[in-house]
């Protein structure tokens, strides 16, 4: 599906930047579950893959992709590569980049769902970040790994920009992504999580008081 044909599956939209913006519940429920969330992600670095394939990476039965990947499709989140039969069919994206947001969805159904979904990715980039920083970096990698925090006293308008400029420096690199051949010798999947958010409660501290 190109991003200038329309999409006739519910509750998805495809944007002409290539990005799925989910607005059905439904869609949303399904792709809250883990193996789903791994085979979306899987087909992101390998773009294209079969139940069979995506079995011997995620240690799950190829009966067991195979449903879930078809439960993919059935929500437009994916489409059939071409080729194969059964579970040796391959499968790929739909799309380049996925949108979950509980802004401006259509009805309480849809932004309950869209923020359960929203945790529940969450959920899934920390525990896996758990267990890969509590095994140890990768040979070669202990400079390149690891977690860090910054607080800083932004306007809702810079923390926008903060969040533009990480997303533009990411863009130098996300061609190899879908292009193979562009991806040099030793690199590896990487995964950098961010959230940006206000902290609430220590609002009060940052108000400068008057005290003449």
């Amino acid at each position: 599906m190109s991003s200038e044909e329309p999409d006739d599956t519910p509750g998805a939209q495809l944007l002409p930047d290539e990005e799925l913006n989910l607005t059905d519940p439904k869609a949303m429920r399904a792709l809250a579950h883990p193996v789903r969330m791994a085979l979306l992600e899987l087909l992101g670095v390998t773009g294209t893959i079969t139940a069979t394939q995506a079995s011997e990476v995620l240690g799950e039965s190829p009966a067991n992709c195979a449903f879930h990947l078809r439960t993919l499709a059935k929500y437009g989140l994916i489409k059939e590569a071409g080729g194969g039969r059964g579970r040796e069919r391959p499968w790929t994206r739909s799309q380049r980049s996925l949108k979950i947001s509980t802004a401006g969805q259509a009805d309480t159904q849809a932004t309950l769902a869209a923020g359960a979904l929203g945790v529940a990715w969450f959920d899934h980039w920390v525990e896996r970040a758990r267990r890969v920083l509590g095994a140890g970096p990768v040979p070669g990698w202990e400079d390149a790994s690891g977690f860090s925090r910054t607080g800083l006293l932004l306007t809702p308008a810079e923390a926008a920009e903060v969040y533009d400029q990480v997303q533009h420096l990411f863009d130098r690199y996300r061609d190899r992504q879908h292009d193979p051949s562009l991806r040099p010798a030793g690199s590896l999947p990487v995964e950098f999580v961010a959230y940006l958010s206000p902290v609430a409660e220590w609002e009060p501290a940052t108000k400068t008081q008057d005290i003449s």
